[in-house]
């Protein structure tokens, strides 16, 4: 059960938030304010934070700051009543992952929060072996019968997540979600684009390839399985 921080002052907001990640599946731990989140941070292993930015003592900003400072990866989901650009920029240039806007859909929230925790299995992983081939994540670099290939970030990032669930079905919803982000204003065939586009480079490939699941998805499926 993935363990989801929650940094909130909003006591309301803050129970809300807890009682819909249970009921998602999800393990919410709530306190008050980024000094709090620090002191929890300490003792215990989390796999998300969900903060507020306006709260007392350490707020947003200096708590994500702090963490990238130190140099932790925990994905973290800012959410606050302040909608400027300027504000979204300094989240994001402190080091938040993504960013939402009071009032918040909660339902959407839970959503944004699963893109999360797959987009950071697939960084941390970096590396995935399918037979011979091997797909290497800091590079974007696919290898296999002695030769290597350097693919575009999208087509690397989504051959890399399907590769990761063999046999798995993603639909292009999803996909499209955990690539290019929820908020994202490419249409949705995109993702047909970029399979069309990995299907030539593993023309040749002995180990694996992309099947159209119609009416579904896409998966990859081992060819030696």
């Amino acid at each position: 059960m993935f363990r989801i921080l929650i940094a909130e002052d909003d006591i309301e907001l803050q129970q809300l938030f807890c009682r819909v990640l249970r009921r998602s599946g999800f393990d919410p731990i709530p306190v008050n304010d980024g000094q709090e989140a620090l002191e929890v941070l300490d003792r215990k292993i989390v796999d998300l934070i969900v903060s507020d930015i306006m709260m007392p003592r350490v707020d947003g900003y200096e708590l994500v700051q702090t963490l990238r400072d130190t140099g932790s990866n925990i994905p973290v989901l800012m959410i606050t009543a302040k909608d400027r650009f300027q504000d979204m920029q300094l989240g994001f240039l402190s080091g938040t992952d993504d960013f939402m806007v009071k009032p918040v859909n909660v339902n959407e929230m839970v959503l944004r929060i699963n893109a999360l925790l797959r987009r950071a299995k697939m960084i941390s992983d970096r590396r995935q072996t399918v037979g011979g081939t091997v797909l290497e994540f800091d590079s974007f670099t696919m290898r296999w019968g002695g030769q290597s290939y350097i693919l575009p970030q999208k087509e690397f990032q989504l051959l890399y997540k399907l590769a990761s669930y063999p046999g798995q079905i993603f639909t292009r919803q999803q996909l499209m979600e955990d690539i290019w982000g929820p908020d994202s204003e490419s249409d949705i065939h995109t993702v047909d684009v970029h399979v069309g586009r990995l299907r030539e480079r593993l023309r040749e490939n002995p180990d694996l390839e992309i099947v159209t699941v119609r009416g579904l998805g896409f998966k990859v499926v081992r060819k030696n399985a």
